[in-house]
């Protein structure tokens, strides 16, 4: 089995072929392929490849299966004694991704 350490959205993801996961949004369809470059390290069997920073001619693809938002968070800012109180809420925004593959071309 192969495992990757993978970079978008300014983290890190651990990723292996059939693996779910929830990343920072992207500018992707649902259904669509999308291919990620930035492969951090790589094991496949024994043999550990660690990029200096990537690792060269390898990339994991991945299948967008829904584009959604997370729970919503509160953010309460309050300052006493004046009176001052301001409620609001976010929901962040995510892609949940599928990874199929991961790709050497050596």
């Amino acid at each position: 089995m192969a495992l990757a350490v993978i970079k978008t959205g300014g983290k890190q993801y651990l990723v292996s072929p059939g693996q779910k996961i929830k990343i920072e949004k992207i500018d992707a369809e649902e259904g669509k392929e999308i291919i990620f470059r930035e492969v951090l390290l790589l094991e496949k069997g024994n043999k550990i490849e660690i990029g200096t920073p990537l690792v060269k001619g390898v990339k994991v693809t991945g299948k967008v299966l829904s584009q959604k938002k997370g729970k919503k968070v509160i953010v309460l800012k309050y300052k006493s004694k004046t009176r001052y109180k301001v409620k609001q809420g976010h929901r962040q925004p995510f892609t949940e991704v599928e990874i199929i593959k991961i790709e050497t071309s050596k």
